[in-house]
């Protein structure tokens, strides 16, 4: 039973720092209904930025920190305003096409510009576990889980409570009657992909610190899928349900099968979930059931 809580446990600060990244998936699906398959390589992006920043520059981590989220927040603003503004308007498949090959440029681009070798770097914690009962908590971990917390809690309330939600839920839902309405399209677009590159800032510096930088750290941006669509692309809530799930499962099936099979079930795991959410639910847990009329 120990050992089963002791899973649960990491299950669950690993699933936090899922729904981070997730939370990138669902910003900007919300605001422009496209899926954003760029986030794990904005991730990557972010921390390389810190990786320069902290060791070949040297700079103070707090200060990496402001950096990197300044100029995610340009990247951002910068690729909605040249790449994707020109494409309103047009098919949704056109923006999810457009992030497509924005990945691979970016995944091309990051070795040459900030280097092949992995670099490490270290968050402002103790490296000594903490343990309470059964549980046995990594200090980076537990910072990861409370970041995702903070900013999950952030963005549902700017969603549901402000205005600035209130527009960028409209526009998600109608973009022209939106428009017809007096909201700014363009400016709601734009500050979407910011939000998603702030989040993308924090959990590259957060995996990046747990990883080690180099482009592999990409890769967490595939593992997030399963999250999104077992939650829901458009449920905040659902972000963070289905990062729970899908970090308790990997944990679970790593601890329990890996010794049978050799490894690697918490590889696969999520996307066999996923594959079931797709036949059963196809907008997952939380996620808005479009009914369209014929």
């Amino acid at each position: 039973m120990e050992f089963f809580l002791l899973l649960m446990g990491n299950g669950i600060l690993i699933g936090l720092m899922y729904s981070l990244i997730a939370l990138g998936f669902v910003l900007v699906y919300k605001a422009t209904d496209a899926i954003n398959f760029a986030q794990g390589e904005f991730v990557m992006l972010s921390a390389l930025i810190a990786g320069a920043v902290i060791v070949v520059a040297g700079l103070p981590f707090w200060i990496a920190v402001l950096i990197v989220l300044a100029a995610m927040i340009g990247f951002s603003f910068g690729l909605e305003r040249v790449v994707l503004r020109p494409l309103l308007g047009r098919p949704i498949v056109a923006v999810i096409m457009a992030t497509i090959g924005l990945a691979a440029i970016l995944r091309g681009l990051g070795p040459f510009i900030f280097g092949v070798e992995t670099r490490s770097i270290s968050l402002p914690v103790s490296d000594d576990p903490i343990i309470l009962g059964p549980f046995f908590l990594q200090p980076v971990q537990l910072t990861g889980a409370l970041v995702a917390l903070m900013f999950l809690g952030g963005f549902t309330w700017f969603f549901l409570k402000s205005r600035m939600g209130v527009a960028m839920r409209a526009v998600a839902d109608n973009q022209q009657v939106a428009s017809a309405m007096g909201i700014n399209v363009e400016r709601y677009f734009a500050l979407a992909w910011a939000m998603a590159g702030i989040v993308a800032a924090l959990g590259g510096i957060v995996w990046g610190s747990m990883l080690g930088i180099d482009v592999h750290v990409a890769l967490v941006g595939l593992k997030v899928f399963p999250v999104v669509i077992l939650g829901g692309l458009d449920s905040i809530p659902g972000a963070v349900v289905g990062g729970l799930i899908i970090g308790i499962v990997e944990n679970v099936a790593a601890g329990y099968l890996d010794p049978y099979v050799g490894g690697g079930t918490k590889d696969f795991a999520p996307y066999v979930l996923m594959i079931l959410a797709l036949m059963v639910r196809p907008y997952g847990i939380f996620g808005k059931r479009k009914i369209e009329r014929v």
